[in-house]
């Protein structure tokens, strides 16, 4: 016989309690790591951000401090100082613009703003959007053609959807040529309503339609033409927030057709 007495087995009830310990500081430690890997990737998204900033005002900053530093230290006639009054005028519209940007990216993708999808027709959504392009296609020549049943309607939010598509259409309009055409039609699909904008511009190559959509790219080719590469970014993040996606089909040189689907519900 040997002498003490063994150890009691676990009884269900310390097996139980011990499987539930072991299982929620499992669950624990996943939601710490991802919580760290949020983190990390919110500080890289940041860092991002900065640095794109930066690369843009570089250029409308060290313009400005030119034509300053130009009027301050060299004697001109007074013809001459108006045209670096109004270069200069220029550049704080382009600085004031992409600060705009910025704000309502910082806005949508912070959740600082919040869409408020209402049942409501497209009709007055695109109206709004085309309102904001006809004056630079008129001026450009491009003629403009629309087709929108009035009577589809689905639940967006009608103030940043007519963003969305104002910028698609803007688009449009900077990269189609003089005496060019776009035309904008609107079909109700069963589970979504697709827009499609259509130009005659000079397309996109295949190898960079999964570009055009990043923060602050442009092209090299189009770098004379105004932008800052932050219109069909805001556009999809826009259009993604309610559910829907933008697909582009382009060929070179024959221009492209950007396609919102949005969903009805």
């Amino acid at each position: 016989m040997l002498n003490g007495s063994a150890a009691p087995p676990q009884s269900y009830e310390e097996e139980n309690l011990f499987y539930k310990i072991n299982h929620r500081l499992t669950r624990l430690y996943v939601v710490l790591r991802e919580n760290q890997e949020s983190i990390t990737k919110e500080r890289a998204n940041l860092q991002e951000l900065i640095s794109d900033i930066s690369h843009q005002v570089k250029t409308p900053i060290a313009n400005l401090q030119m034509v300053n530093a130009t009027l301050l230290e060299q004697p001109m006639p007074e013809e001459k100082q108006r045209e670096f009054l109004q270069a200069s005028s220029g550049q704080l519209e382009k600085l004031d613009f992409l600060m705009q940007a910025m704000i309502k990216t910082s806005r949508l993708e912070t959740g600082v703003i919040s869409l408020d999808k209402k049942m409501q027709p497209l009709y007055d959504t695109l109206a709004a959007a085309l309102g904001g392009i006809l004056l630079n296609a008129e001026r450009k020549n491009i003629h403009v053609s629309v087709a929108c049943p009035a009577d589809i309607v689905l639940a967006h939010d009608r103030k940043w959807t007519s963003e969305a598509l104002f910028n698609i259409l803007d688009n449009a309009v900077k990269y189609t040529p003089a005496g060019g055409d776009i035309q904008v039609s609107v079909q109700s699909w069963e589970f979504y309503v697709k827009v499609d904008i259509t130009d005659s511009g000079k397309g996109i190559a295949e190898g960079r339609r999964g570009m055009i959509f990043k923060r602050f790219y442009r092209e090299e080719e189009v770098h004379d033409i105004e932008g800052i590469g932050i219109g069909l970014y805001l556009a999809r993040e826009i259009v993604t927030m309610q559910g829907g996606y933008i697909k582009v089909a382009s060929k070179v040189g024959d221009g492209s057709t950007f396609s919102v689907f949005l969903p009805h519900g």
